[in-house]
């Protein structure tokens, strides 16, 4: 048997669970102690300028560990997994390479598991997608959603939104394969370890409206106009962040306020962390640990040990 090159004997450690709880804190920590560098999971991260609201980290938060996937895209792109995950996937065999951990930050479910996962994605076609969106508009989207039921019954009963809608007509009509199909499958793809952080939930949603009110206090309102004046509106992905969507409407609808705003993005982002959970707590392989235990990276830096023994 061949000698196992270090690449092969490094996992990749997720730091997963819901917003607010201090991922990119212990990733930090971790990667000082661990010899590693980060790799941001988060879609709403990868914009250029969209830093108060996405809780960013800075560069002296950084600590002098090297970032990935921070910063990559304007705000008028649109955020691709199946790009995360080639992108992902690469970084993670260059960090190895350097013999370092690959340490991966997620606030996004589905890009962790394009990550981690066995996870296909299938292919586009604009000119489908634009005529199914005209569909949706004339016939309605419940007509859309009829026809999904008839060729996919699963997706149908999953998927509800408008958007997602369309896209399982989309891969149906383009793959002669049903959406359904295409789900990622709790399978590695690479050794990889993952950590979760959670707290008591009243602490955790107080903790979050004093996020959000902070955001507010440092400027989130002045980020958002700047980043209209950038088109931020035209983004099909960043229009739509938490935060950004209701300080934007804060300026332009003057029978919106601001407080209403702030109370509208913590009841968002309480349901956005509620949502983490469940697609994280589903997971059988996360390690869950308390995010407030004052030995946290000890304990997180002791079930890295003991899976790599």
């Amino acid at each position: 048997m061949g000698r196992m090159t270090i690449s092969e004997t490094l996992p990749v450690i997720a730091i997963v669970g819901p917003t607010g709880t201090g991922k990119s804190a212990l990733a930090i920590e971790l990667a000082l102690r661990l010899n590693g560098e980060c790799i941001n999971a988060d879609s709403m991260q990868f914009y250029r300028g969209m830093d108060i609201g996405t809780a960013k980290v800075t560069a002296e938060e950084m600590r002098g560990v090297p970032h990935h996937l921070l910063d990559i895209m304007d705000v008028r792109d649109e955020a691709s997994v199946a790009e995360f995950q080639e992108r992902s996937r690469e970084l993670i065999e260059q960090i190895r390479g350097r013999g370092r951990y690959p340490i991966l930050v997620g606030g996004s479910g589905l890009y962790v598991r394009a990550a981690l996962d066995k996870l296909e994605f299938p292919g586009t076609d604009a000119r489908v997608r634009e005529r199914l969106e005209e569909q949706a508009r004339t016939e309605g989207i419940g007509a859309l959603h009829a026809r999904l039921a008839e060729v996919d019954p699963e997706s149908a009963a999953r998927v509800k939104d408008e958007r997602r809608i369309i896209r399982a007509l989309e891969v149906f009509e383009v793959t002669g394969r049903p959406f359904s199909a295409f789900m990622p499958v709790r399978e590695y793809v690479t050794e990889s370890i993952q950590i979760g952080l959670d707290m008591d939930r009243a602490l955790l949603h107080e903790r979050l409206h004093r996020r959000v009110e902070l955001m507010h206090e440092r400027g989130l309102l002045d980020e958002v106009r700047t980043l209209n004046e950038q088109g931020l509106q035209e983004g099909k992905t960043a229009s739509r962040a938490i935060g950004y969507a209701q300080f934007a409407r804060a300026l332009e609808d003057e029978d919106y306020s601001v407080e209403q705003a702030i109370e509208d993005t913590t009841i968002a982002t309480r349901q956005f962390a509620r949502r983490q959970l469940t697609w994280f707590r589903a997971d059988p392989r996360v390690h869950w640990l308390d995010a407030l235990s004052p030995t946290l990276a000890d304990e997180a830096e002791a079930i890295i040990r003991e899976s790599t023994r």
